[in-house]
């Protein structure tokens, strides 16, 4: 009875053993894949890699298995099965698989290698998520939270590259047996070595400047609409400091009163640092797009002299054998427009590229710092060349937020060092960033000073 009873508990538990055997076998472990999204969007898809087979048990022979590719693309179809919510490292690793997919692919969906290069890519990508960030902040309050921590989070993903960036240096190295022997060691490129670390002090001083206006003594409102001064029946009308930016919100200070002494002392010392960490951002994009190489099409579309882009007037002013001074000749144009400006700068810009070519013609393999110590001063293209860099970079510095010239522009596109393009894009996004805040005290600062007048 016992051995007949324990027969049957044998069997009972193979067939269980079989059953189990037959559901792990049809269970697909394929992972999914996320849809096509911004870098700063997270799929609310929760589907996960296990679906439920309890339909299945019992069935012989199991079900022909599909194939992964299949299985990967038709995963999103089943995500209401699925009855497990991801945890946030889940997340989070979805989220670095996408980005990764991304830069791998090119921002070229369809993977047919049409896509833009990885150096392209990643700036696109830090360019993309400061807009995203920081792209509607028109007003000096703290960053809100979940901006802050996906500005660092994917920042700190997109700047992991450069810890894979390096260059070989001679060093030695001693063996167990006391011999020394001479071997290449890897260390940071000295680039990103030295203007890295910066720019992530000046991003982190950036947002403590925004933190820091947690209890302003101001506020805003929307342009168009008017403001209550306490204690009066009337309403008064704001104006904006930039007329011409008229639907950004106007800051509001106490009537009469203004901002307290101390607090204006706050405002001015916030500017004066945004202001330092603007000029340090300018300087070290500068220096990273001055190291680019430039482009073949932008040399192949330069006219055949200077004087052919800059013009006639312009030529006459810069040539005068007499003491030049750009903001002397900017006063004289009497520019007050940005387009202008910026269509000023690309005729200068090229036209100091002919003079340089013509002054390098026996140094063509030479950087433009050693032409100008081989040739002679007295050469008529260093002169000019010269003269023009002054000039286009007194242009630069009377209109801070002049857009990108076509010669940077033509840089960036076709740029394919990767570490540039992480230096450049991090440093153009801190600028802009940086010049902003340094326009939003101005705008309180003005808004106070016509409250004290009144």
């Amino acid at each position: 009875m016992d051995s007949s009873s324990q027969c049957d508990e044998n069997s009972s538990s193979e067939t269980d053993l079989d059953r189990s055997s037959t559901a792990i076998d049809s269970t697909d472990f394929s992972r999914t894949i996320s849809d096509v999204s911004s870098f700063s969007e997270r799929s609310e898809d929760h589907s996960g890699p296990y679906e439920s087979h309890s339909h299945l048990r019992g069935l012989w022979p199991p079900p022909r298995r599909p194939s992964p590719g299949l299985n990967r693309m038709s995963m999103k179809q089943h995500s209401s099965d699925v009855f497990h919510k991801k945890s946030p490292a889940e997340d989070e690793l979805e989220l670095v698989k996408e980005k990764f997919s991304k830069l791998l692919l090119g921002e070229d969906m369809s993977g047919s290698g049409k896509g833009v290069c990885t150096a392209v890519a990643i700036s696109n990508s830090i360019t993309n998520l400061y807009a995203t960030a920081f792209g509607t902040r028109h007003k000096l309050e703290p960053l809100p939270l979940e901006k802050k921590a996906m500005w660092r989070r994917e920042m700190d993903c997109l700047l992991s590259v450069c810890d894979y960036i390096v260059e070989f240096y001679p060093s030695s190295q001693t063996l167990p047996d006391g011999t020394t022997v001479e071997v290449m060691a890897t260390r940071p490129r000295s680039d990103i070595y030295i203007n890295l670390p910066a720019l992530e002090k000046l991003d982190a001083m950036l947002i403590d400047i925004l933190d820091s206006f947690h209890k302003p003594e101001f506020w805003y409102i929307d342009d168009g609409k008017k403001s209550f001064s306490s204690g009066s029946s009337s309403f008064r009308r704001l104006s904006h400091r930039n007329e011409e930016k008229w639907w950004l919100p106007v800051p509001c200070v106490p009537p009469d009163t203004g901002i307290s002494e101390n607090g204006r002392k706050s405002l001015q010392q916030k500017r004066d640092c945004a202001n330092q960490i603007h000029k340090a951002a300018v300087a070290i994009n500068s220096g990273v797009l001055s190291e680019m190489e430039i482009p073949d099409s932008f040399l192949a579309g330069l006219a055949k002299s200077g004087k052919i882009s800059l013009g006639e007037s312009l030529y006459r002013a810069i040539s005068t054998p007499e003491r030049f001074s750009p903001d002397q000749l900017l006063d004289q144009l009497n520019m007050s427009e940005e387009h202008d400006a910026l269509e000023l700068a690309d005729r200068v810009e090229a036209a100091m590229y002919v003079w340089r070519r013509k002054a390098s013609t026996h140094h063509s393999k030479s950087s433009w710092k050693m032409v100008k110590e081989l040739v002679s001063d007295e050469d008529k293209n260093v002169m000019l060349a010269s003269r023009a860099e002054s000039l286009l970079l007194s242009i630069k510095q009377r209109f801070p937020s002049l857009s990108q010239t076509t010669l940077d522009t033509s840089k960036i596109q076709y740029n394919k060092d990767v570490g540039q393009a992480i230096l450049e894009s991090y440093s153009r996004v801190l600028e802009s960033l940086a010049f902003n805040i340094v326009s939003w005290i101005d705008d309180v600062l003005f808004a106070d000073k016509s409250a004290t007048k009144s």
